[in-house]
């Protein structure tokens, strides 16, 4: 358990939700509230998150669509915070401790319809480790995207989403992890601003899909070729998602 002095609670969409989690470590950004937007969950579906960390982007889609779920996390930490902000925000969400290279006897006997997750940004060998253990667990791969994409797939429910969001120079492991189950493929390039390239992607496929892959038009965050006055400038797309809790639609 982390003590609460190394914690700060911070706002998401809006103020709507509060999250605690770590001052030091791994610490929530706009990819897991991006990535829960664009989870097409109703409220009646069931989702599984792989890697949860402190709840973020479940917590985000249950507020969103009343949709209800596990999240799977390695840290027993993070997975402690996530339990805490789910209760604190009045969302279900089960919490589960385990590898997702091993996943838990009590997740493979389960299927959901949606299956979404943030995997680890860098590959093993990849950039500098971090000196904090749980950012870096977080942020650095233990074998390979394959994995993560594999475990996600077998969860689904037929014709169920699998959605991701990662570094976009991952995207050829992506595509060459995807299992053969894995169709309707759709790719969302995330760009910084007008003029340059794309740093992240959204992944979204179905279960015995058949629809042919399509390439999308880019989401542009902020407004703008470059940054001119103080404070945030996001694009009114993005508010819409980041503050005011809107979907992210393909």
């Amino acid at each position: 358990m982390i003590d609460d002095e190394a914690l700060t609670r911070d706002c998401f969409l809006g103020g709507r939700l509060q999250l605690w989690q770590p001052r030091e470590g791994y610490r929530a950004g706009t990819d897991p509230v991006l990535l829960a937007a664009a989870v097409p969950a109703a409220q009646s579906d069931t989702f599984l998150e792989l890697g949860c960390g402190v709840g973020t982007a479940a917590l985000c889609l249950a507020l969103r669509t009343g949709a209800t779920g596990v999240g799977l996390e390695l840290q027993r930490d993070y997975a402690e915070l996530a339990e805490r902000n789910a209760g604190a925000s009045d969302l279900p969400l089960e919490v589960r401790v385990g590898d997702v290279h091993d996943m838990p006897a009590c997740l493979r006997v389960r299927s959901f319809h949606h299956v979404f997750l943030n995997p680890p940004y860098f590959a093993e060998t990849a950039g500098t480790p971090s000196t904090d253990m749980g950012r870096d667990l977080a942020l650095r791969d233990r074998s390979d995207l394959a994995t993560w994409i594999s475990a996600g797939a077998k969860r689904l429910n037929p014709k169920g989403s699998l959605t991701l969001i990662a570094r976009a120079d991952r995207l050829r492991d992506i595509l060459s992890g995807l299992p053969d189950s894995i169709g309707s493929l759709k790719l969302l390039p995330l760009v910084a601003r007008e003029g340059r390239a794309a740093k992240r992607v959204l992944v979204q496929g179905r279960k015995d899909g058949k629809a042919p892959l399509t390439l999308l038009a880019p989401f542009m965050l902020h407004d703008g070729a470059s940054h001119l006055r103080d404070g945030e400038d996001f694009s009114d797309a993005a508010k819409k998602i980041l503050r005011d809790g809107a979907a992210l639609k393909f």
